[in-house]
């Protein structure tokens, strides 16, 4: 059976999400091993000021997807997490990479009393690992572009029935981000902070 979509909802930014977030890298961290090579705090809900959906969305980086998937199985099935069908990020316009590059698996959790979480479980080094914090930091570091994504976000959210057409919608915003990232990270020499 078929899970009912997810309605998407945005809330204001809520200060306790960034140590919450580091408290739930550091469970996964613990309960995944040193298969994890990292665990971080990744998306809306990692960037001061910013509006999201109330779902932490965490990054493990691993060297081999398939090894990972195998032994987090049953450490993230004990914490309530279920796989998805999902295996692969979207390529964002303008970039001439094979979709396999993109790939990744991933879980979510809902509906328990711990907190929902999307877990994006990426290779070590690929493009879609660098570009979630990139995405992160960018924002950390541009805090007058933190309104405008938001209120992007909320008329998003009002105007679409699910999570899965919300993300499809914003995927090209996303990458018009990018656009303006990927050069501030070649200007400013920018590299991703381990573990923050």
């Amino acid at each position: 059976m078929m899970p009912e979509p997810e309605i998407p909802v945005v809330a204001p930014y809520d200060a306790a999400w960034p140590e919450r977030g580091r408290a739930l890298c550091a469970e996964l961290g613990a309960a995944l091993g040193p298969m994890a090579l990292r665990t971080e705090h990744i998306g809306s809900t990692s960037i001061p000021g910013m509006a999201a959906k109330p779902v932490y969305d965490l990054q493990v980086s691993v060297a081999d997807l398939d090894e990972a998937e195998a032994a987090f199985a049953g450490p993230l099935a004990d914490l309530g997490f279920r796989l998805s069908p999902y295996r692969r990020d979207h390529v964002p316009a303008g970039r001439d990479d094979v979709p396999t590059r993109w790939a990744k698996r991933f879980w979510s959790r809902r509906g328990t009393p711990a907190e929902p979480v999307n877990l994006h479980v990426r290779l070590a080094g690929s493009p879609n690992e660098r570009l979630a914090l990139l995405f992160r930091d960018w924002f950390r570091t541009h805090p007058e572009a933190v309104t405008a994504y938001a209120h992007f976000k909320y008329a998003l959210a009002s105007r679409v029935a699910d999570t899965g057409t919300y993300a499809d919608v914003k995927d090209p915003v996303v990458d018009l981000v990018v656009a303006v990232a990927e050069p501030w990270a070649a200007e400013t020499g920018w590299t991703a902070d381990p573990g923050t």
